[in-house]
């Protein structure tokens, strides 16, 4: 079984990595056989997202011309989904490769800190459910508001879109800080980077701008109605 070394020098003599058993499959697909599967485009990868883009791309066409209180609800699943999928292909790559770039051998927190209460190994697929329940926020509420008062269009840009330039990097990257810092919050990285004064005057501050988030979604809802 994999395990994480106290001093933090895996066997693959990176920061963080685990030990691994060589008498047990590998912990992780090596990085170059992932990037030449990655990078290797057949005739049906390019035929499936050549048709996801263009379903995509007429889903958005359809919400732009629409007129009127009513539209077929299909085109919003069309134009979410083809978006969502286009942007985990091709945007968090980027990311990822850029910005985060993790390792599966590094071992998380529900590894090496397991005590089966704050640190407990969990299914990716529930991990999943837990973040998409967990990133409503301004989107889905203010996105009707601005719906009912300049059209579909609006409403639909800010939701999809700030999802997938925004809403869901954010939460993405707050956790992948967290798990990188021994799955710490956000309040104990910034007491640690930035003393016990600016800990908590990041908190503070962290809790006064939630406060004025929920006071201008206030203030669109009530203006949508007045």
């Amino acid at each position: 079984m994999a395990t994480a070394p106290e001093n933090r020098s895996g066997s693959s003599g990176r920061e963080g990595a685990v030990d691994t058993d060589p008498a047990l499959p590998p912990t992780a697909v090596d990085e170059a056989v992932r990037e030449s599967e990655d990078s290797k485009w057949t005739p049906g990868k390019i035929a499936l997202w050549a048709a996801i883009s263009l379903l995509g791309g007429m889903a958005w066409f359809m919400l732009a011309i629409v007129r009127g209180e009513t539209v077929n609800a299909i085109w919003f699943v069309f134009a979410s989904v083809c978006t969502y999928l286009i942007g985990y292909r091709f945007y968090s790559k980027v990311i990822e490769r850029f910005i985060t770039k993790p390792d599966d051998r590094r071992a998380t927190p529900a590894e090496y800190k397991a005590d089966g209460k704050d640190y407990v190994r969990t299914d990716r697929n529930v991990l999943f459910g837990h973040h998409f329940a967990a990133i409503a926020g301004a989107g889905p509420l203010v996105g009707p508001v601005i719906a009912a008062q300049m059209g579909y269009l609006p409403g639909t840009i800010w939701i999809i879109v700030g999802v997938v330039l925004a809403g869901a990097v954010q939460d993405y990257l707050v956790m992948f800080f967290s798990m990188r810092r021994g799955g710490r919050s956000l309040g104990q990285m910034a007491r640690e980077e930035l003393g016990v004064i600016g800990g908590t005057a990041a908190l503070v501050a962290t809790l006064l701008i939630m406060v004025i988030i929920v006071a201008i979604l206030a203030l669109v809802v009530v203006n949508a109605l007045c």
